[in-house]
């Protein structure tokens, strides 16, 4: 006779560890691969794996935007605003870096996604709130994702145009068609069975990110040798003469909050990323806080270097995308450059923020369906090499890229986008439930000074929020009203 040995992991799940029997006379099996206290194959990952991924999930669209973001509030605010941002952005994602454990911060059981920990913590009916949150911000970012690429790839023809014909020739070109060639790329990446095996691909977007944005400033620097002097105000386009409406210059200034917002958020993954993180010493949350220190200083600096140098080069007519809006024209070759790092890097980007919607619904569906043949997973050869997939893996991944792919063709305008996925999943996630599930987990009382100080930080990142919201609202409107949608040619 034999049986099976296996345990609970942190979800409650029975996990299969090994078989013992008669034949083997009652010694016990090991299992073929290492494990961890919860049944999964052993983690490998280090604070330069999970930085990695933060890079490649932080610096990208968002970088391209924020020159203009610190037009619309100038050089008082613009880089004030940037760093207040990164401050407060780090302090939450400290708190809930906690919150991945619960119980003991080293042998608790393990919260391995923002869902998982708001459950454990904060309890049903904000377990839902946070799903449809965090779901919904995650596919639009996908759609955001989906543009700026599509946007870049559509520069480098452009580019070449305005080289062989001037700078006056139009040069028009549609986003739709390169929206639907990174969509198929996407269908593609999508298939790598989770977000511990895009570490490589994380990796070299992290080095794209470095290398577009170094770029990005070294036109800027060119733009001002050239201009012999910096542009700009103190107060930026709402200075008289900007030639916009005082209506348009507040939405404008609202927006810019969302653009920034957008250029830092990455807590909705930030325990998705640190479930990669291989087991202690030291914590998983020691490890990814150092993590998220490097991470935020790193992008920070980039951020003021694109955001200030774009400024500082154009003025108030700064673009909502630095490498695609020509205010530079030459060298027409390293915008090329510039523009595929930034598509190479955007593929990464995608892959990073939608492995945790996939993670969620293919785990739904194993647990509602654990004998489904819909849920085994198979190994498929092609050539040399190998995968592992299920029909549902390959269904559901390949809908979700289509969905966002047709959403893109939509919505094919950058800088309200941004603006307005950053201002929308802002405090919920990136303040609201790190806050609330830190106060519930440390037993913060309520009316203490620290508590106080906890609901202040929260309620004034709602007021942010809110305003950053119905500036990018506008934004959108007017955008759409030049646009059109799903257009090949125009």
């Amino acid at each position: 006779m034999s049986y099976t040995i296996a345990r609970l992991d942190a979800r409650g799940v029975e996990v299969e560890l090994g078989a013992a029997g008669d034949h083997d006379h009652g010694h016990t099996e090991l299992p073929k691969q290492p494990v961890d206290d919860d049944g999964r194959p052993l983690r490998t990952g280090t604070v330069w794996t999970a930085s990695a991924h933060i890079i490649t999930a932080v610096i990208g669209s968002g970088v391209l935007s924020l020159a203009w973001g610190v037009a619309q509030l100038g050089w008082a605010a613009g880089p004030t605003v940037m760093v207040l941002f990164a401050a407060v952005i780090y302090y939450t994602s400290t708190l809930l870096a906690e919150c991945y454990r619960s119980g003991d911060p080293v042998f608790g059981l393990r919260n391995r996604t923002y869902i998982d920990a708001v459950r454990a913590t904060l309890g049903g009916s904000k377990e839902r709130l946070c799903s449809f949150i965090q779901m919904s911000n995650l596919f639009g970012i996908g759609i955001g994702v989906t543009i700026a690429a599509s946007v870049s790839m559509r520069a480098i023809k452009r580019a070449g145009c305005f080289h062989e014909r001037g700078h006056k020739d139009p040069c028009h070109a549609s986003t739709s068609p390169y929206i639907a060639i990174y969509g198929l790329m996407q269908i593609v990446f999508s298939q790598i069975p989770d977000l511990d095996k895009v570490w490589w691909l994380s990796t070299v977007a992290a080095i794209m990110s470095f290398s577009y944005s170094t770029m990005g400033i070294s036109l800027g620097v060119a733009q001002i040798v050239a201009n012999r002097g910096l542009k700009g105000s103190l107060t930026g386009v709402i200075s008289a003469g900007a030639g916009v409406t005082t209506m348009q210059k507040v939405w404008r200034s609202l927006q810019a909050f969302g653009n920034i917002a957008f250029a830092y958020g990455f807590s909705i993954i930030l325990l998705e990323i640190q479930d990669t993180i291989k087991a202690p010493p030291p914590s998983e949350a020691k490890v990814m806080k150092k993590a998220t220190a490097v991470s935020v200083a790193v992008t920070t600096v980039i951020y003021l270097l694109c955001g200030c140098v774009g400024y500082a080069a154009f003025g108030g007519d700064a673009p909502d995308n630095l490498l695609t809006g020509f205010g530079f024209y030459e060298p027409f070759w390293l915008l090329d450059v510039a523009n595929a790092a930034v598509v190479v890097h955007l593929v990464g980007t995608y892959q990073v923020m939608t492995q945790p919607v996939f993670a969620y619904v293919e785990r739904r569906a194993a647990a509602a369906w654990p004998r489904s043949a819909l849920v085994r997973a198979r190994d498929v050869h092609v050539g040399p090499v190998a995968f592992t997939v299920s029909p549902i893996q390959l269904a559901w991944r390949t809908a979700y890229v289509c969905v966002t792919t047709a959403v893109a063709m939509m919505l094919p305008f950058f800088g309200s986008v941004v603006g307005l996925i950053g201002a929308v999943s802002f405090w919920p996630l990136t303040v609201y439930f790190p806050v609330e599930m830190f106060i519930a987990q440390r037993g913060v009382a309520r009316g203490s000074a620290r508590w106080v100080l906890l609901q202040s930080l929260s309620a004034g990142c709602l007021v942010v929020s809110v305003s950053a919201a119905a500036g990018s609202i506008a934004g959108v409107v007017d955008a759409f009203k030049a646009q059109s949608p799903f257009c090949w040619t125009c």
